[in-house]
């Protein structure tokens, strides 16, 4: 697998798009279009391998599934996983041979995404940094009055910063990156110690987003229960996500349905003690 010029182009310009925040609110953007699962398909519609594409995207996104961004704050930038790490890891995928679908596969994109994804962060607080003139711009047109300045910078400079720190890193990396790691393959065969160390590491960074993702919602131990059920129902009956979802849709009802029946009996209890004090004063 190849990557051309305008398929390196086209995945800049997502990269651009998915590392705007505020991009048609937060159902678009950065929160959406920039996470690895979407970012998984739309590599695999611009290179032509819609499975590959969509199987990186998964592995990556169980890396990555608790990143969260508090106060700019990042440890890692979804733009470079999406649309650096999945692309050049389905090219590694290929040129090594791999099938998409075996866990070898997953744990190199893994291992890619990770990579990839720390340095990304340059890039963020490269376009982050360089907004801060934007802002300065936009202080002095408020100051003056002028506010259709202040819809420009609000809507046409930071593309400036984008295209700098996003398109055109997407665009040579993924264009000489593909290069990079075909060269890769004669370099470190399948059977030597670097490549088995790197699927071995790639097979263990999903542990660490899952435990990330339960140290944020797991509060006390009896919280850690309802995914226990999950992973037994999928390692003893065989039920695959969406057959768990469902059981846990069935099981989210009833938790909810007799929470609101505790709510019901406590309000009416305290409303039949109040009674009871009135008519003991009168």
């Amino acid at each position: 697998m190849t990557i051309s010029w305008f398929q390196a182009a086209l995945l800049g310009l997502f990269a651009c798009l998915s590392s705007m925040p505020g991009l048609g609110g937060t159902s678009f953007g950065n929160y959406t279009l920039g996470r690895p699962l979407v970012g998984g398909l739309v590599c695999g519609l611009i290179l032509g391998d819609i499975k590959t594409g969509v199987i990186c995207g998964v592995a990556m996104q169980l890396v990555y599934i608790a990143l969260v961004t508090p106060g700019g704050t990042v440890s890692a930038d979804v733009r470079a996983i999406s649309y650096i790490g999945i692309p050049l890891a389905m090219v590694a995928i290929h040129s090594q041979g791999l099938s998409a679908d075996s866990a070898d596969a997953a744990n190199l994109a893994k291992s890619m995404g990770t990579l990839v994804g720390t340095v990304g962060t340059v890039l963020f607080y490269g376009t982050a940094t360089m907004n801060l003139a934007w802002q300065h711009i936009g202080w002095k047109a408020v100051e003056k009055g002028d506010f259709r300045k202040v819809y420009q910078v609000d809507w046409l400079y930071p593309w400036i910063s984008h295209f700098l720190f996003s398109f055109i890193p997407t665009l040579i990396m993924c264009k000489l990156g593909a290069t990079a790691v075909t060269a890769l393959k004669d370099a470190l065969p399948m059977d030597g110690i670097p490549m088995k160390t790197l699927f071995t590491v790639g097979a263990l960074l999903p542990c660490v987003g899952i435990a990330i993702l339960l140290k944020q919602i797991a509060n006390k131990a009896v919280d850690f229960i309802p995914f226990f059920v999950g992973f037994t129902l999928a390692a003893s009956l065989g039920l695959n996500l969406v057959a768990c979802a469902v059981i846990s849709l069935i099981f989210a009802v009833l938790f909810y349905e007799l929470e609101m029946a505790k709510n019901v009996r406590a309000t009416a209890a305290v409303g039949g003690a109040d009674f009871d004090d009135e008519e003991e004063d009168i």
